[in-house]
């Protein structure tokens, strides 16, 4: 093939660095090959800042809204957290660089199997795959440090941030299905503080609290 992946790789995460400002997730996104999450026929575009169709009406993210919502979620060593939405498997592993464990959920069962064996074949060992349930997140689970959702939601999902530590930090587009907001939601003692990251277009978040199944599905 005529592409040079590690010159897109390095060009896409000089851009990415010098606008967000965050090296330690910029470090992190550049130890996980981004190229072994996307279809093979797309493979060239891996390192495109562009987000990519991986089937069932999915899609893995634009790198740049993968690294502002890493950042965004202000991980720590000893964090367990929560993404939401496995898709491909590629921001959990993106997270499973910062984070102590990851546990990630996903409500089709193809992309569970696939995401599961490519991130064992990569060698992750903190990242647990598990079937999302009716209800949004884990609700049974011991709460969380930092949940990352990588689905529309049409509100700001209280639900999750019941399921935060204190401190916890909640990072979830929200809108319609067309457009959101990205917020970031911070769970303090009083109730929960919240800030506005901008624009972004996510597939919708489906499930109780969020979007029903029907509907038209687009990023």
């Amino acid at each position: 093939m005529d592409y040079d992946l590690e010159n897109d790789k390095r060009e896409l995460f000089d851009r990415i660095s010098s606008e967000l400002n965050d090296n330690r997730v910029v470090d992190a996104m550049m130890r996980v090959p981004r190229e072994v999450f996307v279809p093979v026929e797309a493979a060239h575009l891996a390192y495109a800042d562009m987000a990519l169709a991986i089937g069932h009406d999915q899609t893995i993210s634009q790198p740049y809204m993968v690294a502002l919502m890493t950042s965004a979620l202000d991980v720590r060593r000893m964090d367990r957290v929560l993404d939401i939405g496995t898709g491909s498997g590629y921001q959990a592993a993106v997270l499973a660089q910062l984070a102590r464990q990851v546990v990630t959920t996903e409500r089709l069962p193809a992309l569970i199997g696939s995401a599961e064996s490519r991130l064992k074949s990569l060698g992750y060992t903190n990242i647990i795959v598990r079937e999302a349930g009716v209800e949004l997140g884990l609700p049974g689970e011991p709460r969380f440090n930092g949940i990352l959702v990588g689905a529309g939601a049409p509100k700001l999902p209280r639900e999750l941030v019941e399921q935060l530590e204190i401190g916890g930090r909640l990072v979830v587009p929200v809108g319609s299905r067309e457009e959101q907001q990205l917020m970031k939601v911070i769970r303090t003692p009083q109730g929960f503080s919240v800030a506005t990251l901008g624009g972004c277009r996510f597939v919708p978040l489906i499930g109780e609290g969020a979007w029903p199944e029907t509907g038209p599905s687009t990023e």
